[in-house]
């Protein structure tokens, strides 16, 4: 009886080490975790979710005025083809654990085009942390006017075309003037570099 006991209390320890063990390995996603920015939350002219389901919790470090640590879960997204996603704690302590992808967006959904910590290059041959590395502790690595990260190099209303233009989104909201003509500035500029 004692060895069944010692057996038993062996497997249950063996057991919650590898369910724990498998949660620090990181969080499962695939393109099907990507939506149109409109099914996520706005915040200040960004959108967040949680692949983990604390959309709660996100938002709370999102909207705060002193930062915060985001949770595991979390993600973070200014554009429909760049996003942060935050591993478990330990995953990446390069990246303050956020993990960056680079989306390639249709009508059809999301396509991963690079993810990955310290080394993933945007399209426009900037490294995601580069950037992020820059904010302020406080704000987690999001970046934001006033967070210590490089300004972008786009104006509010291109930023604001290109959200409302998500190819994802079946409905897509109206563009003012404005937007329209900052996101006709934008194509042309990125045609003249290619």
């Amino acid at each position: 009886m004692r060895i069944v006991g010692r057996t038993f209390l062996g497997l249950v320890l063996l057991v919650g080490f590898v369910v724990q063990g498998s949660a620090e390995e990181g969080i499962d996603i695939s393109e099907e975790s990507f939506t149109c920015l409109a099914e996520m939350t706005p915040v200040r002219g960004f959108f967040v979710d949680n692949l983990l389901g604390d959309v709660e919790a996100t938002v709370e470090v999102a909207e705060s005025p002193t930062g915060g640590r985001y949770p595991a879960g979390s993600v973070v997204q200014l554009v429909p083809t760049e996003v942060m996603v935050k591993q478990p704690e330990g995953t990446s302590p390069a990246t303050g654990d956020w993990e960056f992808f680079e989306l390639t967006v249709s009508a059809g959904g999301s396509q991963i085009a690079k993810r990955g910590f310290e080394d993933v290059v945007n399209r426009f041959g900037g490294k995601c942390l580069d950037c992020h590395a820059k904010a302020e502790p406080q704000w987690d690595m999001v970046c934001e006017k006033g967070h210590g990260c490089d300004p972008l190099p786009f104006t509010p209303a291109m930023v604001r075309a290109i959200q409302k233009t998500d190819p994802r989104c079946a409905e897509k909201p109206a563009l003012s003037d404005v937007e329209k003509q900052a996101l006709a500035a934008l194509q042309r500029s990125l045609g003249a570099g290619n």
